[in-house]
């Protein structure tokens, strides 16, 4: 029978609502999302993890995650660029979220741009259906991701926040 893995969750108030730190035992971020969306975020982690695969107990700070979070909506940007993050996923799912990693603070690409990063130009749909299952939001900055149009489309924590974080971070 596999291990079962302890996460620790945190919680954290931002100007955008109440923010879950979600992280492994070696301070590896898990899991980042917004607390009306709690559920989604376990049925994610069931996901990738497997139902009663794995615990999460309440942790104040853990691994200093839920500090660099509070910087990064203080105006430190730089905070969230090194942190540490630990996913599953598929292969593609993972060069996505890796690509998202590379794009700068007060930047935007598009799902086009995105697909082409990653080496595959005509997977447009599938780097956004990739970029939608991110269970690492803002850290992996899936919000950086516009429509070929210019607008802003598809954030899981609604579009008023994914305007507010790229108003933050400089590119609107």
């Amino acid at each position: 029978m596999a291990e079962l893995l302890e996460f620790r969750i945190d919680r954290l108030k931002t100007p955008l609502g109440e923010l879950l730190v979600v992280a492994d035992d070696g301070g590896n971020l898990r899991s980042i999302d917004w607390a009306e969306y709690e559920a989604r975020m376990r049925l994610l982690l069931d996901r990738y993890y497997g139902k009663g695969r794995y615990t999460l107990r309440p942790s104040r700070n853990p691994g200093g995650l839920t500090t660099a979070m509070r910087d990064y909506f203080s105006g430190n940007l730089a905070a969230i660029d090194t942190l540490p993050v630990e996913t599953t996923g598929t292969p593609f799912q993972r060069s996505v979220w890796r690509t998202l990693r590379t794009i700068p603070h007060g930047t935007t690409i598009t799902y086009a741009q995105l697909a082409a990063r990653i080496g595959s130009p005509k997977a447009i749909r599938a780097a956004g259906l990739a970029n939608g299952q991110n269970p690492i939001s803002i850290v992996v900055p899936c919000h950086r991701v516009i429509g070929s149009n210019g607008t802003l489309t598809g954030y899981g924590g609604g579009l008023p926040r994914k305007k507010w974080l790229l108003e933050h971070e400089g590119a609107l």
